[in-house]
């Protein structure tokens, strides 16, 4: 696990997001640290997607600020934020269905112009997941979930990310492959990757994250290591069906 005393590579200080005059995010904080894996519970409508809209600057913050590596980046342009080492797997995968696998995963690299390193990535993307290499001449739409979610995962790798942010990853899949895809964010995070997911399966994100936030009508309500929010008796009746 990360240590607190090490720069945060993601953090929100104190940020409030506005759709015009409604509030959506409160003074909301966040830290992820170098390495972490952290977590972003909530239902519907708590301010998750403003979340990660937020991260990759589609969303300003009204007020406070969000910083990467250390530097404030509320004006700094999303295809920028890519460059300084922010990847995205968006919620329902968000693959571009009538290209093949391997130029979806080519656009994961089109901030990079150093071809020699985007071959070796590309070939350590195929060394992880042997079913995308069989399917890189398919066009990407005709793939099942769980082979789009591992297109999607490739081409946020493309990028050579220091943070990925997940969106609901299990969202559409088969109960069967939930596991696997967090199983899948593990791997990833074991190469060095800090990881930020939201997601609604409680369980699954906290089996595998290293600290959690729980979001609700955009307040930070709880926060803790991710032992302590599965032990929570008040988490458990909201989110874990306890």
């Amino acid at each position: 696990m990360a240590g607190e005393a090490q720069t945060a590579l993601l953090e929100f200080r104190g940020v409030n997001t506005h759709y015009g005059r409604i509030p959506v995010l409160k003074d909301v904080n966040y830290r992820v640290g170098p390495g972490e894996i952290v977590c972003l519970l909530g239902g519907n409508a708590s301010g998750k997607s403003t979340t990660m809209k937020t991260i990759l600057g589609i969303v300003k913050p009204t007020s406070g600020e969000v910083l990467f590596d250390g530097q404030v980046i509320n004006n700094v342009r999303t295809a920028e934020r890519i460059k300084r080492g922010i990847a995205t797997v968006p919620e329902n995968r968000r693959l571009f269905p009538h290209l093949t696998v391997l130029e979806n995963l080519e656009m994961g690299a089109y901030t990079r112009r150093d071809t020699e390193g985007i071959a070796a990535d590309l070939e350590r993307v195929y060394e992880i997941y042997p079913r995308v290499y069989e399917r890189r001449a398919q066009r990407a739409g005709t793939l099942s979930g769980g082979e789009q979610q591992m297109v999607a995962f490739g081409r946020a790798l493309m990028s050579r990310p220091r943070l990925i942010i997940m969106d609901e990853p299990s969202m559409g899949l088969a109960p069967a492959l939930v596991d696997q895809s967090f199983d899948t964010i593990a791997e990833i995070n074991k190469q060095g990757v800090a990881v930020f997911v939201v997601e609604q399966n409680a369980t699954a994100a906290l089996s595998i994250a290293d600290r959690g936030y729980v979001l609700q009508n955009g307040r930070v309500v709880m926060d803790g290591t991710a032992r302590d929010l599965l032990e929570n008796e008040e988490l458990k009746r909201a989110y874990l069906g306890g």
